[in-house]
């Protein structure tokens, strides 16, 4: 395993190593006292084939058993504890991992598919727990075996000994045969399972439009392609262990017979020598005991393959840096010494994937208390812009500020609860109603609830459910309309009372005579910046900020707009032959 590899196995265990030891104790006593008990064995033939009496016969009996019995109990304990380690490090890992997802930027999501996500958090961190659990049981048990067991084998015959144990070494050369091509197999394992779980989510999240467009054939075609690749990939891995392990054991049998033909020879040619039967059943009982963990190692390679291959899958996750994040000197900024004074100066921001900027020097003052709108066509920028204000986006000091104060320097948890973010995507829990709309601020009361969903215009249609607030929410708000799942989420803003309101098309599946009640009703005391194809709901706003190819072409009332913009009076007489003709 490669040194960095090591070190992040290090990493893992250090805060478990109490356990470790414990467990590593407990696996020394047990291999001493099964080292032991063999000899013992020899010694009870050998003094009985001489003199045999019931007594002699159950002291032997009795000791073998206690000592039979306190082995057990110490196995028992040093599994607790290895076993215990792998648990312990994949509860951490997995913790590790989803507090991290957390801090990471949404860019990262969208190169980054669900599916292979979960597989790392589940699949891979199982993998590393039986590496550490499981593997490190074996490894350490078998070189107390082979370190207790060998001196034991040689003092009662040398030569046999090494003969018995001569073909071990070729089951050490098979295992390094094998090692890379299982490595191999096991990381595509890996991909192809990441695949099939990302075609699944994707096709579960899109099962409507599957429906609608009768896609249901397709569909199975493309996942059966996903799933024999997994198939194939799996049963190439199980016949590399299929003819590996059984060859292994093979080996370990041919042991036994070399021992059993020389050794039996060997009394029947002296049996009045010192090697006698019960030094000959010592033996086997010995070899017996290798014979296991050196097959078991086989599976410790395996375990330590496939270890191997999600240490890494893991770690490329937990070594992103979040690319967005406090600085160190970061400022706090408590909501009650908030204005929601927001400004521009000379904005500019470019994806890494495109040559043009989506923000071109963009540059604007949005007063406190202030509703502004902010329209233009596909591509103008809007949405970028709406992502660079909470620093969903990466984006340079010195260009955006709320009240006058960088929002660079501003601690992200201050910033983002200074800033309500509703976006057009409008994501619901499978909870009830009242949970999603009080998801920020979870020990609201039903009258706070109650009295923001009014508020959204979402009232009446929750009292005309079933359950009323107590409805649970499909997956994603599936049992809801499109319009529903946005009033619920301005709801859910509205109850965290945040200085600035930023509403990304958040009111594109209402009908615009709705959105703009929506927005006379919005709090005086709130900034507003709302985006939006609707202009409508905008006409009625305090400004309106037109954009175009990133930049801002002009700022001004909705009169003021019809007079001076050409541009606008095109959005303006799209919009209402649009209208006429619904």
């Amino acid at each position: 395993m490669a040194q960095s590899q090591i070190q992040q196995i290090k990493s893992y265990l250090r805060p478990h190593y109490r356990d470790l030891i414990l467990g590593t104790v407990a696996l020394f006593l047990v291999n001493a006292v099964g080292t032991y008990i063999p000899w013992l064995i020899r010694t009870a033939i050998d003094q009985l084939s001489e003199v045999f009496t019931t007594d002699q016969v159950m002291y032997f009996v009795v000791v073998i058993a206690i000592l039979a019995s306190v082995m057990w109990v110490i196995r028992m304990a040093s599994r607790m504890w290895l076993f215990g380690i792998g648990r312990s490090v994949e509860f951490d890992l997995r913790q590790k991992i989803f507090e991290h997802l957390l801090k990471l930027p949404p860019s990262y999501f969208s190169h980054n598919s669900a599916g292979t996500l979960i597989s790392i958090a589940t699949s891979d961190v199982e993998n590393i727990r039986r590496l550490l659990g499981f593997a490190i049981l074996s490894l350490i048990n078998t070189i107390f075996a082979y370190a207790m067991t060998l001196p034991a084998m040689l003092a009662l015959n040398p030569q046999l000994s090494l003969m018995a144990i001569a073909p071990y070494p070729l089951m050490l050369i098979l295992v390094q045969m094998f090692g890379g091509k299982l490595r191999d197999q096991q990381l595509k394992i890996q991909e192809e399972l990441s695949n099939a779980s990302s075609l699944l989510q994707e096709d579960l999240n899109g099962m409507a439009l599957i429906k609608t467009y009768a896609q249901e054939e397709n569909e199975r075609r493309a996942f059966n392609q996903v799933n024999q690749r997994l198939l194939d990939a799996n049963l190439q891995m199980a016949l590399t262990r299929n003819l590996l392990f059984p060859v292994l054991g093979g080996i370990a049998s041919v042991s036994l017979l070399l021992l059993l033909w020389f050794g039996g020879g060997a009394i029947a040619t002296n049996p009045t020598g010192d090697f006698k039967i019960g030094s000959l059943i010592a033996l086997f009982i010995y070899v017996e005991r290798l014979i296991f963990p050196t097959a078991l190692l086989g599976f410790t390679i395996t375990t330590y393959q496939r270890g191997k291959v999600s240490i890494e899958r893991v770690e490329t996750i937990l070594q992103t840096t979040p690319t967005i994040s406090d600085l160190p000197n970061a400022l706090s900024l408590p909501l009650d010494r908030v204005k929601g004074k927001v400004t521009a100066r000379s904005l500019t921001f470019s994806y890494p994937e495109s040559l043009i900027p989506a923000l071109d020097h963009v540059s604007f003052e949005i007063s406190s208390g202030e509703t502004v709108a902010i329209i233009g066509g596909v591509g103008s920028g809007k949405s970028t812009l709406a992502n660079a204000l909470p620093r969903l986006l990466d984006i340079g000091a010195g260009q955006l500020f709320i009240d006058d104060i960088d929002i660079t320097q501003i601690q992200l948890d201050d910033l983002r609860a200074i800033i309500n973010y509703v976006p057009q995507d409008s994501f619901l829990f499978s909870a009830t109603m009242a949970n999603n709309i009080r998801y920020g601020k979870p020990d609201a009361a039903i009258s706070e609830v109650e009295y923001f969903a009014l508020q959204a215009g979402m009232q009446a249609e929750i009292l005309n459910f079933p359950q009323k607030y107590e409805t649970l929410v499909g997956e994603r708000g599936i049992t809801l309309s499109g319009g529903q799942r946005q009033r619920t989420a301005l709801a859910r803003a509205l109850l965290v009372d945040s200085p600035i309101l930023l509403l990304d098309d958040a009111l594109s599946s209402v009908d615009n005579q709705t959105a703009t009640t929506i927005l006379e009703n919005l709090p005086r005391h709130k900034t507003v910046i709302f985006i939006s194809h609707q202009l409508s709901a905008a006409a009625n706003c305090d400004r309106i900020i037109l954009m175009d190819k990133g930049k801002i072409i002009d700022v001004g009332t909705h009169q003021e707009l019809l007079k001076s913009s050409d541009l606008y009076n095109k959005l303006w007489h799209q919009h209402k032959l649009e209208e006429v003709l619904r």
